[in-house]
């Protein structure tokens, strides 16, 4: 017998990574050359590639509808030609009770968009999933699409609530976004879709690692004209066609792509049910159909809602006017709850085929073997979290480095800033915790100068997606109530923000409702200060949690899988008043703040409709006098009580956010679901 031969080492150089660039001379040249890639190292990009295409290499794609990337807050790569004004700042209008100021005044920020390929939460996890991957040098790659028209541009109208616009952007002068030569196709019913392939680099936060994430594009002139407005607009959803199309691009189109790009794939991840036909796209085209049971092995699924609206279902009738019959036959296999049903469920398909499933926080895997009883031993939990560089304030980073000889490597390993309880005794220590916070507060006034907001007075926050389980209207529903107390204890900043889908007449009628409400406050605004503002993203998500003194979340349990919102807030020493669902309950017994509602016990989830409104909005008015009674207790305009347990609250905050960050659910992900 000869000798083993060696598998011959793989090569990847920066002319194989520029061949694949569309126009690179005549467009990119000035911002990739050998050494940088808009501004970056490129020698990370040439070393993912390389992984990327090699056996040796557990490699793994990361399926998701949407990424959040946030360029415009971490990791800004630069462009050495003129960006286009569609992908400069937005001015932001402010609706409040103080009506003559959001007639003067608006909230202009010099800042880039956000790529605008998210729509909420979902995204905003994937991309710091995506981070942290970077982060722990991890050959992963992100599969998405890019939607040419964003989510929406949102415009408040007093009595219309929320009207929704449409988002242009320009891909081609977005910095670190490049279009590459490769297309795919997918054959349907109707003819071949052409898919054109688009990459972003996502770096770790010392720039030494990066992964790519690949966007599909319909948006091509050999596309039919409906063909090409499938990648328009994220979540449309006028009809099963738009859906389907959608679904079939993410799925079947991104396993195409990775095959395309000779990417060698240990593990594909279902993020969301909306990537289940990647499943489909492997099955169809295995050569020896008894290989099924190895080739399901290597997907793994993440479910991220309870919510009925989270989980797709379609009429096999309308997939067979679009995808070609063997993949019919291959959903009606694979697809179906129940062999009599005309429907499929890619919830269930991915339940059903994927070879290990986890839910998002610990409650969530509770509720989903509730709902999906029969696969209760395949369902396990990986508790969500936020990526600790994109969300850290400047100011605490400041004074975690400042006490390295506590935290250690804290950069490197989040998990160390747990070590600020050995500092919770130290009265210089609190008092630069509580002036770090100050800080944050100053930089929120000041962009908010125009309504008169002050450092010194008591200011909450609700901001997140509006939609009827989250109760987005809850803290304003005895609006009495709290102009008692504002005059009793003190005054009352509020800070809200979110959108509606633009197809949610219901979460429409919610903002109408808080503008309503807000308008009713109009006589008492030396007292109470509401502001509204539209078109939250995530550099207002980044500035409200570090930045107000109470995060509110109150959501009707058990029906907010996670949220990670409030993570991000304990991360900057931000307290949490919050009903006890997705990520809290695992919280609720450190003194992170507040806890107040209905709870939920027993197998039975319940109906979202059921609100519990009455009895939740007494028992937040009843929190929140105690909330603010302590915290005029220790900042007495400007005198702060050091030792006041609204410090010590802060600290827990930011101990237990040593838990709650994507490095560790990544880490997780690793080990009990990609190994």
């Amino acid at each position: 017998m000869g000798r083993p031969r060696k598998k011959k080492e793989v090569e990847y150089t920066f002319s194989d990574f520029a061949g694949l660039v569309e126009s690179f001379k005549e467009t990119y040249i000035g911002d990739i050359n050998k050494e940088k890639f808009f501004g970056f190292p490129i020698s990370p990009i040439l070393k993912a590639e390389k992984n990327l295409i090699s056996e040796e290499e557990n490699s793994v794609a990361y399926f998701s509808m949407e990424f959040g990337i946030a360029p415009s807050i971490y990791n800004t790569f630069s462009l050495s030609r003129p960006m286009s004004n569609k992908n400069k700042f937005f001015t932001h209008e402010v609706f409040s009770n103080y009506w003559l100021c959001d007639y003067l005044f608006k909230v202009e920020i010099d800042k880039m968009i956000d790529i605008p390929i998210y729509g909420g939460g979902l995204g905003v996890l994937a991309g710091d999933a995506m981070k942290s991957c970077a982060d722990l040098g991890l050959s992963v790659v992100g599969i998405g699409i890019l939607w040419n028209k964003g989510y929406f541009k949102q415009r408040f109208w007093y009595k219309h609530g929320q009207v929704p616009e449409q988002q242009a952007w320009d891909p081609h002068s977005y910095p670190g976004l490049i279009p590459l030569k490769n297309i795919v196709t997918l054959e349907t019913q109707e003819g071949p879709l052409n898919l054109r392939l688009w990459k972003y680099y996502v770096y770790s936060h010392d720039k030494k690692t990066a992964c790519p994430i690949i966007l599909l594009d319909s948006n091509l002139p050999e596309n039919s004209e409906p063909f090409q407005k499938l990648t328009d607009q994220l979540y449309r959803s006028d009809n099963a066609w738009w859906k389907i199309y959608q679904r079939a691009i993410l799925g079947m189109g991104g396993v195409k792509a990775l095959e395309s790009l000779g990417y060698q794939v240990y593990r594909y991840h279902l993020n969301e049910g909306h990537a289940a036909f990647a499943l489909l796209e492997k099955y169809v085209n295995l050569k020896d159909k008894d290989d099924a049971g190895a080739l399901l092995k290597k997907f793994v699924y993440t479910c991220h809602t309870p919510v009925a609206a989270g989980h797709d279902r379609f009429k096999l009738s309308d997939v067979a006017r679009i995808l070609k019959p063997e993949y019919v036959s291959a959903l009606e296999e694979f697809g179906k709850e129940r062999p009599s049903s005309d429907e499929i469920n890619l919830t269930y398909m991915a339940l059903n085929n994927c070879n290990k499933v986890n839910a998002v926080a610990m409650k969530h895997g509770e509720v989903m073997r509730f709902q999906f009883p029969a696969f209760d031993e395949k369902i396990g939990f990986i508790t969500n979290g936020v990526h600790t560089h994109t969300w850290l304030s400047e100011s605490f980073r400041k004074l975690f480095d400042k006490h390295k000889d506590f935290f250690g490597d804290w950069r490197d390993n989040p998990g160390r800033l747990s070590r600020i309880s050995t500092l919770s005794k130290n009265k210089a220590f609190r008092r630069e915790v509580f002036e770090a916070h100050q800080e944050n507060k100053r930089q929120l006034m000041s962009i908010l100068k125009g309504w008169q907001l002050k450092e010194n007075i008591f200011t909450i926050c609700w901001a997140r997606r509006i939609a009827g389980y989250k109760r987005p209207v809850l803290i304003l529903r005895d609006v009495d109530r709290l102009v008692k107390m504002a005059y009793s204890l003190g005054p009352i900043q509020l800070v809200m923000a979110g959108k509606a889908h633009p197809n949610d007449n219901l979460g429409a009628a919610y903002i109408d409702d808080i503008l309503n409400r807000i308008d009713q406050l109009n006589g008492y605004k030396d007292v109470i200060r509401v502001v509204l503002l539209e078109n939250y993203d995530t550099y207002f998500g980044k500035l409200l949690t570090n930045s107000v003194d109470v995060w509110l979340n109150n959501p009707i349990p058990p029906f907010e899988a996670s949220g990670t919102s409030g993570m991000k807030a304990i991360l900057n020493g931000v307290l949490q008043m919050s009903t006890v669902d997705g990520w809290v309950v695992e919280a609720v017994k450190d003194d992170i703040g507040w806890f107040f509602g209905y709870q939920h016990k027993g197998g039975d989830i319940g109906k979202e409709s059921d609100q519990h409104l009455d009895e939740d909005s007494k028992a937040l008015c009843d929190t929140l006098e105690g909330v603010m009674k302590l915290y005029y207790e220790t900042n007495n305009d400007g005198k702060i009580n050091i030792d006041s347990p609204w410090i010590d609250k802060m600290i827990c905050c930011i101990e237990k956010s040593a838990f709650f960050n994507t490095q560790r659910m990544v880490k997780q992900y690793q080990s009990q679901m990609w190994k």
